[in-house]
């Protein structure tokens, strides 16, 4: 395991790298109907495993992925930000790109987290992945993730068709880099 992985810590958060007892977590979070509902189906422990696996793997292909989001006063997992490459299916990533990707376990929505948590990934992102824009797909019934992408500076291009289900593809250009240094 990359020794080298970025701890990030906000006023509220700590993003981190996705450690093997965050499995009951991650597998709670993706199982619940609530978190999922406009992503898809809840997950199976199986299935969740997989995504776990697919975290680590990121970090250790590209040197970078997705942190877990962990609540610095309980120490409890709240979810997870970050980049990837996920080649989903019927989806071209836009050139020079990757995927920007959030979720939140249900009992922390409306805190806040969202726009803590991404914000401090995307600062590092800029900052350290060799990218030039990310882009995310979000159900063009989440309102609240849609609200946050555009508040981070994420424009719609298109809607697109993903899982049979048709889904709003956003585009952020990364900020050049010397509008970065303080």
């Amino acid at each position: 395991m990359p020794t080298d992985m970025p701890i990030l810590t906000t006023d509220r958060l700590i993003l981190r790298r996705h450690r093997l007892d965050d499995a009951a977590a991650v597998a709670d979070m993706w199982a619940d109907p609530e978190m999922v509902r406009h992503i898809g189906a809840p997950a199976s422990a199986e299935e969740s495993w997989g995504r776990l696996l697919r975290y680590a793997g990121h970090w250790d292909l590209f040197g970078y992925g997705l942190f877990a989001v962990e609540e610095r006063a309980t120490g409890r997992v709240a979810g997870g930000v970050g980049v990837g490459h996920f080649r989903r299916s019927g989806i071209a990533e836009p050139a020079d790109s990757a995927e920007g990707a959030w979720a939140f376990s249900s009992a922390v929505h409306g805190k806040g987290y969202g726009r803590e948590a991404v914000a401090a990934m995307l600062g590092w992102v800029d900052a350290h992945v060799p990218v030039l824009r990310t882009h995310c797909i979000i159900a063009p019934e989440n309102t609240a993730s849609i609200r946050l992408a555009r508040s981070l500076g994420y424009e719609e291009r298109e809607t697109v068709t993903y899982r049979e289900d048709p889904v709003l593809l956003l585009v952020r250009e990364r900020p050049a880099l010397d509008r970065l240094r303080p």
